[in-house]
């Protein structure tokens, strides 16, 4: 069995009427706010954050789930939608008692978007890193791209499970290449649902918040990965110019800075967080 990096305590969290999903929790100082880390496509909770952890956790109090499709996140016959991970993470914050700062990496900055949008109630603060107000730009290889994992994911629905089980390990593969944390990271995804994040994938293309996002009217903060060669970092600067009041705080780390470079990353992450909750600073 590959050895996993220390992990705080998880379980599986039912969350009525919509499944049963994953989370890690740190429980953090005294009358702390509660992150809710929210992570990034084809990643799980652990993967994306497992470096941050212990760091977050001597400040706040900390919440990580699986999105659905992903690791041990709730699972559906229904297609992939974003707005559903967004209210997945409502009823988690629901079963939390409390508002909660949602700190949302790539794909999972666009769920935090949309779980204020769809409920403002549950969100105290917004932190965004590495994302945009839509992942996809308009050029033909975008749209070609982001367009072809529909028909992926439905050739993946309709093939049998040692199919579906070999797509899941390829993906695995080719994220984790030269990975100092391969072999764990590889059995994490092999956790996922392979046809749920090629859905999920289709899902990120057809994203937009521009019409909306000018709008949020919680603290938010917006970390900037200033040499991001998947989100081009000026889109996630005109993401922060976009809302009101929003503190950008850069890092000088590409888009995996969260566990390629946490040294640089952390201390940026923990700056915006402070920010996204200032009542409590």
């Amino acid at each position: 069995m590959p050895t996993a990096p220390p992990l705080p305590p998880g379980r599986a969290l039912v969350l009525p009427g919509r499944g049963t999903t994953f989370v890690r929790e740190l429980a953090g100082p005294p009358g702390a706010p509660c992150l809710l880390l929210l992570h990034g496509w084809t990643v799980t909770a652990d993967l994306n954050w497992f470096r941050c952890y212990e760091a977050l956790g001597e400040h706040f109090a900390v919440v990580a789930m699986d999105h659905r499709g992903h690791g041990r996140g709730v699972r559906s016959r229904r297609p992939f939608r974003l707005e559903d991970c967004a209210d997945d993470a409502a009823a988690v914050a629901a079963e939390l008692g409390g508002p909660v700062v949602a700190v949302g990496y790539s794909m999972g900055g666009l769920v935090a978007q949309l779980l204020w949008r769809r409920h403002r109630g549950a969100v105290a603060g917004l932190v965004l890193s590495s994302t945009g107000r839509s992942l996809s730009g308009s050029t033909f290889n975008d749209r070609a791209y982001f367009g072809g994992l529909l028909g992926l994911s439905v050739a993946s629905r309709l093939a049998p499970p040692p199919v579906r089980d070999h797509v899941a390990a390829t993906l695995a593969r080719r994220r984790l290449v030269g990975s100092p944390v391969a072999e764990w990271g590889l059995q994490e995804l092999t956790r996922n649902d392979a046809s749920a994040v090629l859905e999920a994938g289709w899902a990120l293309g057809r994203f937009r918040s521009h019409g909306w996002v000018g709008g949020v009217d919680v603290p938010t903060a917006v970390v900037v990965t200033t040499e991001d060669q998947v989100v081009p970092p000026d889109r996630q600067r005109r993401l922060a110019a976009a809302i009101p009041g929003a503190v950008v705080v850069e890092v000088d780390g590409d888009h995996g800075a969260c566990v390629n470079d946490p040294d640089r990353y952390l201390p940026a992450l923990l700056r915006a967080c402070r920010s996204a909750a200032p009542a409590w600073s």
